[in-house]
């Protein structure tokens, strides 16, 4: 059973794709609900969305043609903490061939790495596709990650759907 639903439609621009819900997200029930993550300013801050969304509102992403889910759907925490049996590849493959967002964008190098099967990828649009869908990368914007943060790459996906 999924710990916090799916926020997916037809006709989406972008379905955001993060590894799992963190301790906080968890607890709340509601994506990227931490106060250290950077996703709903961010969004807000490179034009993606035309205000800040409070993790609770997260279903309002749909007024934006945006959508939510994750590579884990079973467990929460850190990523260290999730196992290789909770990832599950084949369901998130399978709700991008129905739903069909022109985007699915990974909110993480681990969670493209883990859905692509590499041990390297780089951030920007894939050359993998699942059928018309195209894949980009953008860094974490999870507090843990701030090492790797560069809001240019979300940056330039808004400038893409702009």
């Amino acid at each position: 059973m999924e710990l916090i639903e799916d926020v997916l439609d037809f006709k989406l621009t972008i379905v955001y794709c993060g590894t799992a819900l963190g301790n906080v997200s968890y607890e709340k029930r509601a994506y990227y609900a931490n106060p250290a993550n950077k996703f709903w300013r961010t969004l807000y801050a490179v034009g993606l969305t035309p205000r800040q969304i409070e993790p609770q509102a997260y279903k309002e992403l749909l007024q934006y043609k945006q959508g939510l889910t994750d590579m884990v759907k079973v467990n929460f925490g850190l990523d260290s903490q999730l196992s290789n049996e909770d990832y599950d590849q084949i369901l998130l493959r399978d709700k991008i061939l129905h739903y069909q967002p022109a985007i699915l964008c990974f909110n993480s190098k681990n969670a493209a790495k883990r859905f692509l099967g590499k041990t390297k990828v780089s951030y920007g649009f894939q050359e993998e596709q699942i059928n018309e869908t195209r894949l980009y990368v953008a860094p974490s914007t999870s507090g843990a990650a701030n090492g790797y943060w560069d809001e240019s790459v979300w940056r330039r996906l808004s400038e893409y759907c702009g």
